[in-house]
């Protein structure tokens, strides 16, 4: 992206190039396997997940984002975990400006 974008487009490409940076580790572009999933969790992650370190726990994660259940993470069901830590931060923010 062209330099000055704004804070919000900024941040939109570095969740859409950590995607390809994970995914493309084993020379495919188009999804993510278990272990670079895992990978990426334990790596990027490890402060808004529980139990980055369990693998069961993460293979969990998998599954219940695995809508085509083809064992490896799209970037569309990538998108979806980004969309529930956001929702979850959402949540958080809103109760901390109540008080």
């Amino acid at each position: 992206m062209a330099s000055g974008c704004s804070e919000l487009e900024a941040a939109i490409e570095v969740l859409v190039r950590n995607f390809y940076v994970y995914a493309a580790r084993k020379g495919k572009y188009d999804k993510m396997n278990k272990k670079e999933f895992r990978k990426m969790v334990t790596q990027e992650l490890q402060h808004v997940l529980t139990n980055t370190q369990n693998k069961e726990a993460a293979n969990k994660l998998i599954q219940s984002l695995d809508a085509d259940e083809d064992g490896k993470i799209s970037f569309d069901e990538y998108w979806t975990l980004i969309g529930e830590i956001a929702k979850k931060l959402s949540t958080q923010m809103a109760l901390q400006c109540q008080e």
